[in-house]
């Protein structure tokens, strides 16, 4: 690719009302410059993942028009859902595609903030963010939308180093209620990657999302001493929550360094947790857009010598069981292959 592509990720609090979702992905296809790569409405988790690509200041101006669209039709008072979530954008993250782009994430996160920065508690994240302690969206979701106002107006808060914004007008009102915060960052690739688990309730799922994600597990005694038990993968993100529109549960990961730890190997130790509980695996997820090398590793995993790349994604299709929710299409689906088709180069 001869142009300088990023990617913007940002995850909006709708995934049930399609014609608020419509309008929001319409109002960002009218950006020139910029292509819509995908649009993923989870009923469940009430959240979509809606992705666009282009250069830095177009992919800029798409992210500025999908969150005021958002806080004019998205109104977190009435929302619930499964996902954590501080806000009706909860996060816009840039993402790097063509090689040496970061400073072009940098450069288009600066200009989003810029625009709002006075309008929307913004929390900056991933390697934009202001202090080690607000790298990662977890530590900035606690306490989720519900906790913004008594967090912000200084009622109880464990860690003081996430508790506030790093840019806000300073006064809880009327934007804040309706709209609550956001999280913008620059970050890597991440494959976010949900493991499908045959139960209704979800046992066997928790229980595997806190073993196989970073973070592990956090235990605490009676006298309310705690003690961090690590989990087994690294630069994972996991929990285990119910998908009652499928009548299943899901293991909900973000596989933040793919390389490190490749969704084969993500979903094979799940599956291998969960049979202990007597409890079966049936397939997985990609949300959102996948790289090509990541999905090629998977299939060398699941096939037998040398192969071309299509078949290698076959077998990464069949071995992860990627169809078993809708249908995986690889021009759609694969970052390279779908910038190329929208775009050029």
């Amino acid at each position: 690719m001869s142009s300088r592509w990023i990617e913007c990720v940002p995850n909006i609090s709708e995934g049930r009302d399609q014609s608020i979702i419509d309008e929001i992905v319409s109002f960002v296809a009218t950006t020139p410059g910029v292509a819509i790569l995908g649009c993923e409405p989870d009923p469940d988790y009430n959240r979509t993942v809606i992705t666009f690509a282009g250069e830095f200041e177009s992919v800029a101006h798409a992210a500025i028009k999908l969150i005021e669209k958002s806080a004019e039709l998205i109104d977190m008072r009435n929302h619930e859902g499964n996902h954590p979530r501080i806000g009706a954008v909860d996060v816009c993250p840039f993402v790097p595609i063509s090689p040496n782009t970061e400073n072009d994430c940098i450069k288009a996160s600066e200009i989003v903030v810029g625009h709002f920065s006075n309008k929307i508690p913004i929390f900056l994240y991933g390697s934009i963010a202001s202090d080690a302690s607000r790298e990662s969206l977890s530590a900035l979701r606690k306490g989720q939308y519900e906790s913004l106002e008594n967090r912000f107006e200084g009622g109880d808060w464990e860690f003081e180093s996430t508790r506030m914004p790093d840019y806000w007008s300073g006064t809880w009102g009327e934007v804040e209620s309706r709209f609550g915060a956001m999280a913008i960052g620059v970050r890597p690739v991440l494959v976010a990657y949900n493991v499908n688990v045959n139960e209704k309730i979800p046992s066997a799922s928790k229980a595997a999302g806190s073993i196989i994600r970073t973070s592990g597990r956090l235990l605490k005694n009676n006298h309310g001493a705690k003690i961090r038990i690590n989990g087994m993968l690294t630069s994972v993100q996991g929990m285990g929550v119910p998908l009652p529109a499928h009548g299943i549960c899901q293991v909900s990961m973000n596989l933040q360094n793919y390389e490190e730890t490749p969704m084969h190997v993500a979903y094979e130790l799940i599956k291998s947790i969960c049979s202990d509980h007597d409890v079966s695996v049936i397939g997985s997820e990609l949300v959102g857009l996948v790289p090509l090398d990541a999905i090629l590793e998977a299939g060398r995993w699941y096939s037998d010598g040398e192969a071309s790349d299509d078949l290698l994604i076959q077998s990464a299709v069949s071995g992860l069981g990627l169809n078993s929710l809708e249908d995986f299409i690889p021009e759609d689906r694969i970052i390279e292959w779908a910038i190329a088709n929208r775009l050029g180069d």
